[in-house]
C-alpha cells in the first residue's frame, strides 16, 4: 500500500459562514502556500480590529470577497519561517510585524503568508506580542492625518474615539508633528489620552464637542456617522474631516463648507519602518487593553464590537 502524504496542518480560528461571534471556530487548517514575493510567518501574536468583526458579520461582503471557510485577521507579529524565491528584504529567523491579507488567509492562525511589501522588521524595544497591535491601526491613523487631512504643525485637530486602537496612535502622531490635539473620549479614559499628549479632553458622555470647541482645522472621526456629523459643527469654514467608521452627511458638510476626505488604509513597508523607528526612539507608545489566547477569539470580538476597548486587543497565538 502506498502511504498517503499528510498535508501539514495548523491551529486557526475559522469561519464557515457570516454571523455573530459564535461563528468563530478554533480548528485545524492547512498551512498556507506562499508566492514568490511572500514570506511565511510563524505567528506569535495578532490583534482584533473593528474591520475583522465587520467582515465576520458580513457587513463588508460586497467589497471583501471571502472564500469559505475563511481565516480572518490582519495584524501579525512573528518569525519568518520561509521566504519566496523573489523575496530580498527578509530571511528565515527575522522577527517581523505587518499586515496579512484576507485573500491569502488571515492571521488568526499559527502561520500566515504575508507579502514582503506589507511587512517590516519588528520594533526592537517592545515585546513581539505588543508589536502585533500596531500595523493596521497605526498606518490608518498615519494616513488619515497626514496623507488625507494633510495635518500641519500648529493646526488644531479633533480626534473622536481617542482611546481606541486608531485614536491612541492618532493623538500621538498629531503631537509628534506639533499639532494641538482635542481628544473626544469617555471621562474614564481622559487621563490616559492626556498621557499620550492630548491638550484638551472632551467627555462625550457629558459634553457636546461642538459646544466645547470651535474653528478646529481638522477632525478625525473613528467612531461613526453621528459623531462625524457632530464634528462638522466644531470645524472652521474650509476645515477638513476624515471619517473612517461611517460616512458623514455630505449635505451638512457642504453647508458648512467642510472638506470630507476619504482614506484607504493601504500603508505598507515604508510606513511600518517609520512607525517602528518612532517606537524604538520612544516617541510612540502602544496602548493594550488586554491579551487573550487564540481560544478566546469570541470574547475578543465581543469586546471589540462593544466599542469599549481601550487601545488594542492582543491575541497570543504562540505561547512565550
Amino acid at each position: 500500500m502506498i502511504a498517503q502524504k499528510t498535508e501539514p496542518k495548523m491551529k486557526a480560528v475559522v469561519i464557515h459562514e457570516y454571523g455573530d461571534p459564535s461563528v468563530l471556530k478554533l480548528e485545524q487548517a492547512r498551512i498556507p502556500d506562499i508566492g514568490p514575493k511572500d514570506i511565511l510567518v510563524r505567528v506569535h501574536a495578532t490583534s482584533v480590529n473593528p474591520m475583522d468583526w465587520k467582515v465576520r458579520a458580513g457587513y463588508a461582503k460586497d467589497w471583501i470577497k471571502l472564500e469559505m471557510p475563511a481565516i480572518l485577521g490582519i495584524d501579525v507579529a512573528g518569525t519568518v519561517e520561509q521566504v519566496g524565491g523573489k523575496v530580498r528584504r527578509f530571511k528565515v529567523g527575522d522577527l517581523i510585524y505587518g499586515k496579512a491579507s484576507y485573500s491569502k488567509g488571515g492571521s488568526y492562525a499559527e502561520y500566515v503568508a504575508v507579502n514582503e511589501e506589507s511587512a517590516a522588521l519588528a520594533p526592537q524595544t517592545i515585546p513581539l506580542d505588543r508589536a502585533a497591535g500596531v500595523p493596521l491601526t497605526a498606518t490608518t491613523a498615519y494616513q488619515a492625518l497626514f496623507d488625507g487631512a494633510k495635518l500641519k504643525p500648529g493646526e488644531t485637530v479633533i480626534i473622536t474615539g481617542a482611546a481606541g486602537g486608531v485614536g491612541t496612535f492618532a493623538v500621538q502622531f498629531a503631537k509628534i508633528i506639533g499639532a494641538r490635539v482635542i481628544a473626544v473620549t469617555s471621562g474614564a479614559n481622559a487621563e490616559m489620552v492626556r498621557s499620550l499628549g492630548a491638550d484638551q479632553v472632551i467627555d462625550y458622555t457629558r459634553e457636546d464637542v461642538a459646544k466645547k470647541t470651535k474653528n478646529a482645522d481638522v477632525a478625525f472621526d473613528t467612531v461613526g456617522r453621528e459623531s462625524a456629523n457632530k464634528a462638522i459643527h466644531a470645524l472652521k469654514k474650509g476645515g477638513r474631516l476624515v471619517a473612517i467608521a461611517g460616512e458623514p452627511d455630505k449635505e451638512l458638510a457642504g453647508s458648512h463648507e467642510i472638506n470630507v476626505i476619504s482614506v484607504n488604509a493601504s500603508g505598507g513597508r515604508i510606513k511600518l519602518e517609520e512607525i517602528a523607528n518612532l517606537i524604538d526612539t520612544g516617541k510612540l507608545r502602544v496602548i493594550v487593553d488586554r491579551e487573550l489566547p487564540l481560544s478566546e477569539m469570541k470574547a475578543a470580538h465581543e469586546l471589540s464590537q462593544s466599542g469599549k476597548a481601550r487601545g488594542k486587543i492582543i491575541i497570543k497565538v504562540e505561547p512565550d
